[in-house]
């Protein structure tokens, strides 16, 4: 991403609506783990803060935002890219990756291999994915992103990972409408600001709460963001 990007990310995700929500539930997919767990791609640290138990392991490419994952965390930060993790195999009970499969620096296949490899038998994949590739807008230039995914294409790559009791869920619904609006029609020009923002109170509660309604509905279709979880099957 761009180094403003990270400034942006580092300030805001402890208290904007997106990231509150997105942290919650990529922590109720993993409140259940023991033993190691590891962040791949963990930007500046604001997930894996909130991550469950005490073995937590953070990989990190940029060199701007490694050491602010480690200083907000307080997790164990390495270097790297999600194309070649510098894990041994099977080293971790669970993986989690928010939104870094949409990078355009990262293969999605060459890293799911690697997801999988890093995963002890039983252990399970985390995801969260944008949606739908016509939505590319500015706001994914800025962060770099090539691609976006459906509930079938993102399944389709788990399986040929080899990922089994694979689930995908669609979240950021009931704010869909708004997200369209504003992504193809008010900031789809160049110089358009980073969605990256600091909201008014009472405007960043409300968002918020639209979203913790959502958690209490039955899955739509459709949205924003897409969750995806995997398990990597017992050895034969």
């Amino acid at each position: 991403m761009e180094a403003a990007e990270y400034a942006l990310m580092d300030a805001a995700e402890g208290r904007m609506w997106w990231y509150r929500a997105l942290h919650a539930r990529l922590v109720a997919l993993l409140a259940d783990i023991s033993g190691p767990l590891l962040d791949a791609g963990c930007g500046t640290g604001g997930l894996l803060a909130r991550l469950p138990g005490a073995e937590r392991h953070g990989l990190e490419y940029s060199d701007l935002a490694a050491p602010l994952a480690a200083q907000k965390s307080g997790a164990l930060i390495t270097r790297g890219s999600v194309n070649a993790m510098p894990y041994a195999d099977a080293a971790f009970a669970a993986v989690v990756s928010a939104d870094v499969l949409c990078h355009a620096a990262v293969d999605p296949t060459v890293a799911l291999a690697e997801f999988h490899r890093v995963l002890r038998p039983g252990g399970r994949l985390v995801l969260n994915l944008p949606s739908y590739q016509w939505l590319l807008s500015a706001h994914d230039r800025r962060v770099h992103n090539a691609r976006r995914f459906t509930a079938g294409t993102a399944r389709a790559l788990l399986v040929a990972a080899g990922f089994t009791a694979i689930r995908t869920r669609y979240w950021n619904s009931l704010l869909f409408p708004l997200m369209l609006l504003q992504r193809k029609l008010l900031a789809n020009h160049g110089d358009a600001a980073s969605d990256v923002t600091a909201f008014s109170p009472w405007l960043d509660a409300t968002l918020h709460g639209i979203t913790a309604l959502e958690r209490c509905l039955p899955a739509l279709p459709f949205g924003g963001s897409l969750l995806v979880t995997g398990i990597r099957p017992d050895a034969p």
